[in-house]
């Protein structure tokens, strides 16, 4: 557990989920992959943090059709979620991604929630009211957490007035670097959501070391997410002692 920001939050999560962290299923930037992004999170984020959280890092389904950014950074492997003309309206393989994920979250989960970085934070974004719509993930626990790094709305219309139509209420925390080239597209996601936690850094587009500041944020957010669970629980003994 964290020795800063939520001693008490995190016994209290302990408690309600019977000794579980919040589960979240980590999806990658555009070509890299889920060992790329474990390095980003977990060799860049304290253990407050990072152990508080039960990091599900996957692949996603397509390999990559192009050069990938990161290549000489990150040794390959290397995939993508699916695929999409310059104007990022179109995509090609879109169904087949939300099946592969809906099929990780089966396999692999229950999951709490959704962290996403790049092209995984967009379709993180998108997937508690696609779901909500009935859209995606039908046969899987409804999201109850997000965490954005890096993200953006969909550019479809065909999609956006889908998985925007209501604000999102789920608790979220959103990444957003001073230098990013979403960082516009990544403020009109924040106005999809209810009461976001906002972190804002210096860099560009990728996942951020915690300074002070936004260490403070983060541990509030899952402070956030542990009272949350606590409230969950406790809505599900109520129900029960009313069944006795």
């Amino acid at each position: 557990m964290g020795s800063l920001g939520g001693e008490e939050g995190a016994r209290a999560a302990a408690a309600a989920e019977g000794g579980r962290r919040p589960r979240f299923l980590c999806l990658h930037g555009f070509r890299t992959s889920g060992e790329i992004m474990r390095k980003q999170v977990v060799g860049k984020w304290p253990a407050d943090v990072t152990a508080r959280l039960d990091l599900v890092f996957a692949d996603a389904p397509f390999p990559a059709e192009g050069k990938s950014d990161v290549d000489g950074i990150f040794d390959p492997p290397y995939y993508e979620w699916f695929q999409f003309d310059k104007n990022f309206t179109e995509y090609r393989n879109f169904d087949k991604c939300l099946n592969y994920i809906e099929e990780l979250m089966i396999k692999e989960g229950p999951f709490d929630g959704l962290m996403g970085f790049s092209q995984g934070s967009i379709l993180s974004g998108a997937l508690p009211g696609l779901q909500e719509q009935g859209l995606a993930l039908t046969r899987v626990p409804k999201i109850k957490y997000l965490i954005i790094i890096g993200g953006a709305k969909f550019q479809s219309p065909t999609v956006a007035e889908k998985a925007y139509a209501n604000k999102i209420k789920c608790p979220s925390v959103h990444f957003l670097g001073d230098t990013d080239f979403l960082k516009t597209h990544g403020e009109k996601l924040i106005e999809s959501y209810v009461d976001p936690f906002i972190i804002r850094h210096p860099k560009g587009h990728t996942v951020p070391r915690l300074d002070e500041k936004s260490l403070e944020i983060m541990l509030r957010f899952l402070d956030k997410i542990e009272e949350t669970a606590l409230e969950h629980s406790s809505t599900d003994v109520d129900e029960k002692e009313m069944c006795l």
